[in-house]
């Protein structure tokens, strides 16, 4: 069977804008959280999260699809332009349907909705913009994508929120295992405005700290909940055969193992699925735990999901086995553009043997037992990196990548 590899990143981040930016920020320790500018938060308990700086949609996104598209949309277009560029591909020399695109959601382009629906309460159905009937949508991200890039080969969106941009690059694989030899996957969100931030607040698991240094802690002892975040990271799947033969610029890993559960409806007794993935995916792998240098955790920041998450982790690895990493704390959670930044900062890792920290966070809560990176990077001989994410409503996915060379 085929090898699949990554070969191209496009990274919008809260720490970062592009991808070298954003991983000098991260390897840096500098933080992208503070109080929330797109919208008047003042009246709402949570107020801190993580914005794209600097993006100006105007000197990357062409005028005509200026009215056609939302915040979000407009990020996932110029990483993916970036990602492309990266990975040193001209589309038009694929094939005609030997490029898809599969890209991971949570509610759709939520800001782009808000604004016509109140046009819609307050001006009449008369000024509601024609676009609204698609740029809103889930599938947004994917069809302009595709469209901007003429990519006709298969296509898709997945919808399992945090959990989504492990879960496109599982799915670009199977397209890959399929005789496509190229896929755009991964993941950029943006929901920061009140139709995007309620619904997270009905949750009762984001953090209300107004203290950006503070508000986000997973795995320490004061954590009290999660910071949510816009952007993501875009990626490019490709066969590795079809990668040599183009001559590509570089590799930045191979996609070794992917495994994806739900958890049990709540009552059952049955435990949480996210050790089940983690273990599906080592095994599809083909490598045991002792062969995992270091695992980018999910990291919730609620303490009850930071317990669980720690006991799979020491369940597998054994009590401070294995180096642990969540440098999700300098951007928040993305939403559906979370686990894919965080697979593009573990190739990152293995690209230059490093492993980025856990900022803010001065260490684990003892209880949890786990070999928490924080405070500044740990130079390492990374091979293999295990990368976790679980989704609002139970979703868990795990992947395995392993460096180039």
């Amino acid at each position: 069977m085929s090898a699949t590899v990554i070969s191209g990143l496009g990274i919008a981040a809260p720490n970062g804008l592009g991808t070298e930016d954003y991983w000098a920020a991260t390897l840096a320790g500098e933080s992208g959280l503070g109080k929330v500018t797109r919208f008047d938060v003042d009246q709402y308990p949570s107020t801190v999260a993580g914005e794209v700086p600097g993006f100006t949609a105007e000197d990357h996104i062409p005028s005509r699809l200026m009215p056609q598209t939302d915040h979000m949309t407009r990020l996932a277009l110029v990483a993916a332009d970036w990602a492309i560029t990266d990975s040193g591909v001209n589309p038009e020399q694929v094939a005609e349907y030997g490029f898809g695109v599969v890209t991971s959601a949570s509610g759709g382009a939520v800001e782009f909705g808000q604004r016509e629906l109140q046009n819609l309460w307050s001006q009449g159905k008369e000024y509601v913009s024609a676009y609204q009937s698609f740029a809103w949508f889930y599938a947004v991200n994917t069809g302009q994508i595709s469209i901007r890039h003429k990519m006709r080969g298969p296509s898709g969106v997945l919808l399992t929120e945090q959990a989504g941009g492990i879960d496109t690059i599982g799915q670009a694989r199977r397209h890959i295992r399929k005789g496509v030899p190229l896929v755009v996957s991964g993941g950029v969100d943006a929901a920061l405005c009140p139709w995007g931030w309620v619904p997270q607040l009905s949750t009762g698991l984001m953090s209300t700290e107004s203290d950006p240094a503070r508000a986000f802690l997973p795995f320490g002892a004061d954590a009290r909940g999660y910071v949510t975040g816009e952007g993501g990271a875009i990626l490019i799947v490709e066969e590795a055969s079809h990668a040599r033969e183009r001559g590509a610029e570089h590799i930045y890993g191979e996609v070794a193992g992917y495994g994806a559960t739900m958890d049990p409806r709540p009552g059952s007794g049955r435990p949480p699925g996210l050790r089940r993935a983690a273990e599906i995916a080592l095994a599809e792998a083909g490598i045991t735990p002792g062969d995992v240098d270091v695992v980018f955790a999910d990291a919730s920041g609620v303490p009850e999901l930071d317990r669980q998450e720690a006991e799979v982790l020491t369940g597998i690895f054994g009590p401070r086995g294995v180096p642990v990493t969540a440098p999700k704390t300098m951007t928040g959670r993305l939403l559906a553009g979370g686990a894919a930044l965080d697979v593009a900062t573990a190739l990152l890792a293995l690209r230059d043997r490093v492993i980025p920290p856990t900022t803010n966070v001065p260490g684990p809560a003892p209880e949890y037992a786990l070999d928490l990176v924080t405070g500044a990077p740990r130079e390492a001989d990374l091979r293999t990196a295990l990368v976790l994410a679980r989704g609002h409503g139970g979703f868990n996915a795990a992947l395995v990548v392993r460096r180039a060379n």
